[in-house]
């Protein structure tokens, strides 16, 4: 029973992206309620607007007890967009728990790793010699193509993390041909090796102060607002604005305005609008940091 309830849930879902309006019901947490009408609006202001959509569920494995079934499960949302004469598909897909009572009623559902709840606040430390740049330049598009390929699973040469994305991030810079720093202390350099990494490599807050001011390898140059990345670049997302980041993401294109698109990992994203107003961590508070790779 709790199978065709979960199937009508995730169909009712889908309808209502479409023909959500304040009093619709999309979603059992009104926290992604809230968010969802926010992409809603967001795509207006943007005088975009979400065509078609499609929505599919797999189950990945259920716990039974007495009273209830626990029941965890990848979604997978596409959206087409039109943007302007242009048209182009965002995804995301996300590890899902919901609980079940023995009748099929559902009783809750919510992401198994929400957005933003991560919060890790490693010390790290400046290299004191400067490095040039990677003879050849950065390769934006192998890291966009790196990105692509793995948006939206884990890449088995590296180690992945249950919040992964920085760690994704990174490995899309290194793609682009970025070498990794020598070191093999975690709070020095960038780096992932015989199973041990940099904290700039695999958390949000560390990687965005590594690219205040590296002068690695890997060097960036801090821009003043979005529409200046290309892609390849890097953004950094501090939900709350205390000034502690929780988020990165990689430009994979821009939008018929100019704005970039993301990839994500954690809730796996694909062609995301950058600005995040349709995560369920966004705040009115928060800051954002735009780095252009060098």
């Amino acid at each position: 029973m709790w199978m065709e309830t979960l199937k009508r849930y995730i169909q009712n879902q889908s309808q209502w992206m479409i023909h959500a309006d304040a009093d619709g019901r999309g979603f059992f947490l009104k926290n992604e309620q809230e968010s969802f009408m926010r992409k809603k609006q967001m795509y207006t202001d943007r005088k975009a607007f979400i065509v078609n959509n499609q929505a599919n569920g797999s189950v990945l494995r259920t716990t039974e007890t007495e009273d209830k079934i626990h029941v965890d499960y990848l979604v997978h949302y596409s959206f087409l967009i039109k943007h302007g004469f242009d048209f182009y598909v965002e995804e995301m897909s996300q590890e899902r728990r919901a609980i079940f009572f023995q009748d099929g009623e559902m009783k809750s559902d919510e992401p198994v790793n929400a957005e933003g709840n991560y919060r890790e606040l490693p010390k790290i430390e400046r290299e004191n010699e400067s490095i040039a740049p990677t003879k050849g330049g950065y390769d934006r598009l192998a890291a966009v193509r790196y990105a692509e390929r793995w948006w939206n699973t884990f890449n088995p040469a590296y180690k992945s993390f249950e919040n992964d994305c920085t760690n994704y991030i990174s490995q899309s810079i290194h793609a682009g041909g970025i070498p990794m720093t020598p070191q093999s202390i975690k709070s020095k350099g960038w780096w992932m090796r015989n199973n041990s990494w940099s904290y700039s490599w695999s958390v949000a807050n560390a990687l965005r102060w590594y690219l205040s001011g590296s002068k690695s390898s890997l060097q960036a140059q801090e821009k003043s607002s979005a529409h200046l990345l290309l892609p390849g670049d890097v953004i950094c997302y501090d939900f709350d604005g205390d000034g502690h980041y929780q988020h990165t993401t990689i430009v994979v294109a821009k939008d018929p305005s100019g704005e970039p698109l993301v990839n994500a990992h954690t809730t796996n994203s694909r062609m995301r609008y950058w600005g995040y107003e349709d995560s369920t961590a966004y705040t009115k508070r928060i800051q954002y940091k735009f780095f252009h790779i060098l």
